[in-house]
């Protein structure tokens, strides 16, 4: 009998083993699979956005006198003109007006050249005509033609014009943007937590609140657009389109988890410090104010890091609020007309031209550089000034 208990134990036992392993294996697979789709979704933005970060440039001898300025494209060549792009042209009488010492001379630079000569020394079209082909390989031949680094990439706003377009005013639109979502969501997400988690009495109505913070949570972030236009645009008559608009709507979005993180951390803190604080004469507040929100504050501040992060990668609920305009300069104020970096990357994934492909995969490569940058400061704040208890 007893042989019989223990080969039964022995098999139960070894069944468990097998079990555990399928589990490790079926993880450990997940765990592939996930690291295979994100090495694949990079490889593919990289494949195709990395030549959006150089751009061919022409050399020619650019003349500056009454009737260039006047007539752009009589400033260089006949044969050379149709293969610059028309943005060049368009910046020479602002380069003349100013350096007004350029007027009457005769200067050999380099030029961007227009988005089908680009497309086609990258490989993705040739709808170049047969003169314009045979004029740009004379220009090769000649050393004429080469790669530069696009700098308008990052310092050019939109444009309709890809060899022009570029991510200036989407940039310091998603800056005016975070700055209201920090300046309104930290302090009262911070004081909310502090006072559900520290003063306030524990009855229905608070509970009530919490179950909501940890509903909106969850809520979808179109909702908040939504909500963002019925109440500040329609009610309070914030202008569209600006990051005034945009920050207070991804404000509502980010509070509930700043509120979460931050009562999270405060709660990591034990109620030794609390108690140790009150004996020796401090007030609750003090205790709070004191003691228990600076051993806090590593845990608030990456919570607020990932919560802005978050807000940042969302487009939704800023198409709602118009957010998604055309911007060809840079917003000067809160109430400018203004985008952001992820409603840049839906205008330019619309657009018809090949040019624009690139530009929206250098973009979500731009972006994505920035989302995982302020991640990665969340995990150093957290592991620099985490204090174990």
């Amino acid at each position: 009998m007893n042989s019989q208990v223990s080969l039964s134990a022995s098999r139960r036992l070894k069944r468990r083993y097998r079990a555990e392993k399928r589990f490790k294996a079926y993880c450990i697979g997940a765990l592939l699979l996930a690291l295979a789709f994100l090495v694949l979704f990079f490889s593919d933005m990289i494949r195709q956005g990395h030549s959006a970060f150089v751009q061919t440039e022409i050399q020619a001898e650019v003349t500056y006198n009454k009737d260039t300025v006047k007539f752009t494209q009589e400033s260089v060549d006949e044969d050379i003109a149709p293969l610059i792009s028309r943005a060049v042209f368009r910046a020479i009488p602002r380069r003349v007006e100013n350096n007004p010492g350029l007027m009457g001379t005769t200067q050999t630079v380099w030029l961007v050249a227009n988005s089908d000569v680009d497309q086609y020394r990258k490989g993705h079209n040739d709808r170049l005509g047969s003169q314009d082909l045979a004029t740009l390989k004379r220009l090769q031949a000649n050393g004429d033609v080469a790669y530069g680094f696009n700098d308008g990439l990052f310092f050019s706003g939109d444009s309709k014009i890809p060899s022009n377009a570029g991510l200036w005013s989407a940039f310091v639109g998603t800056f005016y943007v975070m700055l209201v979502v920090l300046a309104i969501s930290f302090p009262i997400g911070v004081a909310t937590a502090i006072y559900l988690e520290e003063f306030a009495p524990d009855n229905r109505f608070t509970q009530a609140i919490e179950i909501n913070i940890n509903n909106l949570a969850a809520v979808p972030s179109i909702l908040f657009g939504l909500l963002g236009l019925a109440i500040f645009i329609n009610f309070f008559g914030v202008p569209r389109s600006s990051a005034m608009a945009g920050g207070l709507t991804l404000s509502l979005m980010t509070l509930p988890v700043i509120i979460i993180s931050t009562r999270a951390a405060l709660r990591a803190v034990p109620q030794s410090i609390r108690q140790g604080a009150q004996a020796v004469g401090a007030s609750r507040w003090q205790a709070v104010r004191d003691h228990v929100l600076p051993l806090s504050l590593p845990g608030i501040l990456t919570g607020t890091i990932i919560g802005v992060a978050q807000a940042m990668g969302e487009t939704a609920p800023l198409l709602l609020i118009g957010m998604i305009a055309y911007i060809p300069e840079a917003p000067t104020s809160m109430t400018d007309a203004a985008t952001v970096l992820p409603a840049q990357i839906f205008t330019w994934a619309g657009m018809p031209e090949r040019a624009y492909v690139s530009l929206t995969a250098a973009a979500i490569l731009v972006l994505l550089s920035m989302l995982i940058l302020l991640n990665a400061t969340a995990v150093v704040l957290r592991n620099r000034f985490e204090r174990r208890w």
